[in-house]
């Protein structure tokens, strides 16, 4: 995730601290101000903040650290102001394993908060009689908002960690991408509710049924995608009727292959061996500097990526996603038989999707 830096390496996973965290901690810092009016009130309430991030990596490192006993390593832990992210290089393919690392993150909320609780007993400085919250000490506190965190992310709603809990367990009965689908109904039926409870009661319920609505959508999708993917290989959504274009060939000539058919981004090919992309972009710019009779090859991009015709589909989809490269070419016994973008396999998700949708299963046919 770009505007992120590294923070601390804990368990060697690194994690990160995104540019938008800042504006929390200094919308809380003047919050404080506002009402304290001195920096001890700023001090404490900025604090207070770090404390529950703090809680928030180890809830984290809960899930990470427990799908590392499953061999599923994760890549870092990044803080938003809306929580924390743990990227995983994939999710458990086991129901039983991901039950186990979705509720290892609640679990830490759960043990913080008893650790709390015990020390406050020991100390005598547990509030007795009903609990008023503005006038808690700081300990107290947070050991109440770790039991709400673990409370909230138990809820049978994507993205919170009970949404994955109910798709595991409905995938015991179903395949995964239905139990994904169903899951993610219940947690939008759900962010419906908490919407309605925000408009009658609380306005602040209305943003976190918008975040559970989005992230139900998101994982749905996110999971559509995948499943449409599965088994199939690179040359299933390759192109194989596309133009090509020399090093020595002008801008102009690009143009005119541009405005003759659909293609945008062009492979670079020299002695039949791709060397290069000319993306839309790069064309656009080369004409403004150096106007349409200048060389494809000064304006190429040279870091090109390749992948074998029975490569999965899916990785050659992270490939792209990841920005390197617009397009990658389709080799099949070191021959270039085609070349593949993000558009031809959004196609491809398309038409599977259509041709499923009665069944509500994605699966495509090699």
């Amino acid at each position: 995730m770009k505007w992120s830096w590294k923070i601390a390496r804990l368990a060697g996973i690194d994690v990160y601290v995104h540019a938008t965290f800042f504006i929390l901690i200094v919308w809380i810092g003047l919050s404080f101000w506002l009402v304290g009016g001195n920096l001890a009130a700023v001090f404490t309430g900025v604090s207070f903040i770090l404390a529950l991030f703090t809680c928030v990596v180890l809830h984290e490192l809960g899930h990470a650290l427990t799908a590392r006993r499953y061999g599923i390593r994760t890549e870092k832990i990044i803080l938003l102001p809306i929580g924390g992210v743990a990227a995983m290089e994939r999710m458990p393919d086991d129901p039983k394993e991901e039950i186990a690392g979705a509720l290892a993150g609640p679990a830490v909320n759960l043990v913080i908060a008893i650790v709390l609780w015990l020390w406050l007993s020991l100390t005598n400085s547990m509030q007795i009689g009903s609990f008023d919250f503005a006038e808690a000490t700081f300990l107290q506190k947070l050991m109440v908002v770790n039991i709400i965190l673990a409370v909230f992310n138990l809820l049978p709603a994507f993205p919170m960690d009970g949404g994955r809990v109910l798709r595991a367990a409905l995938s015991m009965r179903m395949t995964h991408n239905r139990a994904t689908q169903v899951a993610a109904k219940v947690g939008q039926g759900m962010a419906l509710w908490l919407g309605l409870i925000g408009l009658l009661y609380n306005p602040f319920l209305i943003f976190i049924a918008l975040f559970v609505w989005i992230g139900a959508a998101a994982e749905a999708g996110t999971e559509q995608v995948k499943s449409s993917l599965h088994d199939a290989a690179a040359g299933s959504a390759m192109l194989t009727d596309f133009q090509v274009l020399a090093p020595e060939d002008t801008l102009s000539h690009a143009i005119e292959l541009t405005l003759a058919g659909s293609q945008k981004d062009f492979p670079v090919l020299l002695d039949k061996v791709m060397v290069g992309v000319l993306t839309q972009d790069d064309m656009l710019k080369g004409l403004q500097a150096q106007g349409e009779q200048y060389h494809v090859g000064a304006w190429m991009q040279k870091e090109i990526q390749s992948a074998d015709i029975k490569e999965p589909l899916e990785k050659v989809l992270g490939r792209l996603q990841a920005g390197h490269c617009p397009l990658i070419s389709v080799t099949e016994d070191d021959q270039l038989v085609g070349i593949i973008n993000l558009d031809n396999i959004m196609e491809l998700i398309k038409i599977q999707t259509a041709i499923h949708e009665q069944d509500g299963e994605t699966k495509f046919e090699a």
